[in-house]
Parts: structure tokens; sequence; C-alpha cells
């Protein structure tokens, strides 16, 4: 109709994400990538890059790229803590059942970053490795709390060094199915790798 005309509808604006925002958005995208490069491959250019940003706010942020390697292994870690906590409620094997439940499920959905992040904190950096034990050493911990989720066996030298021998077994047995199964499924591999630790615990003598 004449005279009529049509509003071009204005661009939606652009949300304005805090400092803490952005630097979280930058390390769940440095781990993102971590499933098609290794850790040494995440260089600041590449993020910097793939985030559209500057490599002066990258330095910014992290203070250069070991300070982004450190960043990105403890946030995966901090995830993969949040996401193997037990339920509140239930028998303490159905509390481990699901706690590993959580691991295996997240290790698959991340198996390349996540066994990037094995390699880099075994490979000799004293602080990916500082990080990847502290993450461990917390998990076990869940083990001797009686606080929700709390698995409750006896917190002894000899049931800790069972317990830090059956965490090196499970990261490997979880890692060596998902690239080769062997016919094992989800749930079996869950049956195995939960029921072995209190048979491993039974052989400690009285």
């Amino acid at each position: 109709m004449a005279g009529v005309t049509t509003a071009t509808p204005s661009p939606a604006p652009r949300t304005r994400l805090s400092p803490a925002q952005r630097r979280t958005q930058l390390l769940e995208l440095g781990f993102r990538l971590l499933a098609t490069h290794s850790l040494d491959e995440l260089s600041i250019d590449l993020l910097a890059e793939e985030a559209g940003i500057s490599r002066g706010l990258m330095y910014h942020y992290f203070g250069g790229k070991q300070g982004f390697y450190e960043a990105v292994v403890q946030h995966a870690a901090d995830d993969l803590y949040a996401r193997t906590a037990p339920p509140d409620h239930g028998e303490p094997m159905e509390r481990l059942l699901a706690s590993l439940a959580g691991y295996v499920d997240y290790v698959v959905a991340n198996h390349a970053g996540y066994r990037s992040l094995v390699k880099a904190a075994t490979g000799g950096n004293d602080n990916l490795r500082a990080i990847y034990d502290t993450t461990f050493a917390a998990l076990a911990d869940r083990f001797f709390t009686a606080d929700p989720g709390g698995l409750v066996i006896p917190d002894t030298p000899a049931v800790r060094l069972l317990i830090h021998a059956w965490q090196a077994m499970v990261e490997d047995l979880v890692l060596t199915w998902c690239d080769s199964p062997a016919g094992l499924s989800r749930e079996d591999l869950l049956q195995v790798i939960t029921t072995s630790l209190p048979a491993l615990i039974d052989t400690l003598p009285g």
C-alpha cells in the first residue's frame, strides 16, 4: 500500500559477558577443542581465533599458554568432580554405582579430551600433575565420609592404598573400554568396576 513503510527489525542486542562468564566460556571452548587437538596443540592463537577475540584478551585472562593449560585442566577436574557426585540417598553400593556411572558417562562423552588431559597430567608438568592428584584424592575422600553420598568404609592406610590402585585400574579400564569394549556393555562395565572395590577391600587382613 502506498505510503506505508515496513520497519526493519533491529538486531537483537548482544549479551555482554562478565569477565568471569567470559573466562568460563573460554575454558569450556578449550576443553571442547581437546576432542580434536592435544593439549600441546591448544595455542593462544588457536583459542583466540575460535573464540573470535584478541590474543591480548587471552593473555589478560590466563597470562600465557601454561596458565591456560592449567586453567583448562582445573576446569575439567572440577567438572568431573561435580558430575560424579553420588546421590544424597540410597544404599552405599547404589550411591557408588551412580557415582561411577557419572564417571563412565563423562569419559565417554569427552573421551579424546579426557585422554589428552590424563596424558598431560602424567607428562612431567608438576602443576598439572598436582591438579590431577588433588582431584582423585578428593574423589577418594568421598568413601570415608558419613555425609550423604559417602560409602563409609574404614579409613586406614591400607584401604587408601587399595583405593588409589583401584582408581588407576578404573581409569585405565574405562579408557580402554571406550576404544575396544571387548563385548562388555556399559552395564557390564559398571558392574565390574563397582563390585571390584569392596571385593578388594575384603581381601585385607582383619
